[in-house]
């Protein structure tokens, strides 16, 4: 059986990622958790799947301080692979592969500093950030396989780092959030960190003030390096944990996404697989992803999403039709062909390897 090192940590959707690869994976897996340490929860989701966790200590890229602690943190990770006797390293932090490893990697994109610069602003980086995205960079041309989780970010990171080799794209998986028999809401809910400037909720806000139904917007207002988002018209409940969020989701209202820029967006995939109608801004990760199961408005106009969100909320056999639409699209994204697809990559490194040894 093949051994892989998963690189992984416990304070974002990485976290759900490598669980679900890791237990759909044909695999003996070990969980590199970077980062703070996994609370009682996620290390009793971890043993129900039968993964090896090892809670290393070592830093985040995004929450160091310069360079030369996620160099460190890469070198211990390629110690830690061949304590391991791992086949392949899966780094889903990109720049730890700028260390040196002496078997082969995979380093999968999720997203990023560089990118997300961009989208958001444009323009070199900030200055004092700037040793990131060249670190991703450099660790992205020195794995053996890159991977992004659409077509249109891979296509993206290919540009933002100047690849020789656009990303494979492999879209994400997830297993539907348990739910329960409800009162179907009359309104409309979006998902996601709401002081995050690309998540648009600027324009979710002018949305829910042209609204003559309630817009609910979960997740955090306050950004861990301090930013703040103080939205006026939005129901706005904090950040909830995942059942909290499948309560809302079980209620089927209508789903929306206002991003200028997304990697995958995978609370697009819950609420579709909840059979949400989708309403979403037209950017290519969408379309990618939902084309003829969603509506698309274009980024930035309030005006046309309330009118998208409004005329399903006053037609519901449409309601229902485009709910339906949604979740027949979201069965293609299961844990099973994700790991179908990153299987595929595993072996044909390994089978390089030995072709070459």
């Amino acid at each position: 059986m093949m051994r892989l090192l998963m690189t992984t940590d416990a304070v974002g959707g990485v976290w759900q990622y490598s669980l679900e690869l890791a237990a759909a994976l044909q695999a003996e897996v070990t969980l590199a958790v970077l980062g703070p340490a996994p609370d009682a929860g996620q290390r009793a989701a971890a043993a129900a799947a039968g993964l090896r966790l090892v809670e290393t200590g070592l830093p985040l890229d995004w929450l160091s301080d310069g360079p030369a602690p996620v160099l460190a943190a890469g070198e211990a990770v390629a110690r830690l692979a061949r304590e391991t006797g791992a086949d392949v390293v899966h780094l889903n932090a990109p720049a730890l592969a700028a260390a040196r490893f002496d078997r082969p990697v995979v380093a999968v994109n999720h997203g990023c500093l560089g990118t997300w610069w961009d989208a958001a602003r444009g323009g070199p980086v900030d200055p004092a950030l700037a040793w990131l995205p060249e670190l991703v960079g450099r660790g992205l041309r020195a794995a053996d396989r890159v991977v992004a989780p659409t077509r249109a970010y891979a296509e993206a990171t290919a540009r933002r780092y100047g690849l020789p080799v656009t990303p494979t794209a492999v879209h994400n998986g997830r297993s539907p959030l348990p739910l329960s028999e409800a009162q179907p809401f009359h309104g409309a809910l979006t998902v996601g960190r709401l002081w995050d400037e690309v998540k648009d909720t600027a324009t979710l806000d002018a949305t829910a003030a042209l609204l003559d139904a309630p817009l609910v917007a979960i997740g955090a207002t306050r950004a861990p390096h301090g930013a703040t988002v103080t939205p006026a018209h939005l129901q706005a409940t904090g950040p909830l944990p995942a059942d909290g969020i499948a309560r809302w989701l079980s209620r089927r209202p209508v789903f929306v996404s206002a991003a200028r820029f997304e990697p995958f967006g995978l609370a697009v995939l819950e609420a579709a697989q909840a059979g949400c109608p989708l309403v979403l801004s037209d950017i290519p990760t969408f379309r990618e992803l939902w084309d003829g199961a969603a509506t698309f408005v274009t980024p930035g106009d309030a005006p046309g999403f309330a009118g998208a969100i409004a005329a399903l909320l006053a037609d519901p056999a449409r309601h229902a039709a485009q709910g339906d639409a949604a979740r027949s699209r979201a069965a293609r994204h299961t844990p099973a062909a994700m790991a179908a697809q990153m299987s595929g990559i595993y072996r044909d490194l390994v089978s390089a390897k030995d072709k070459a040894a």
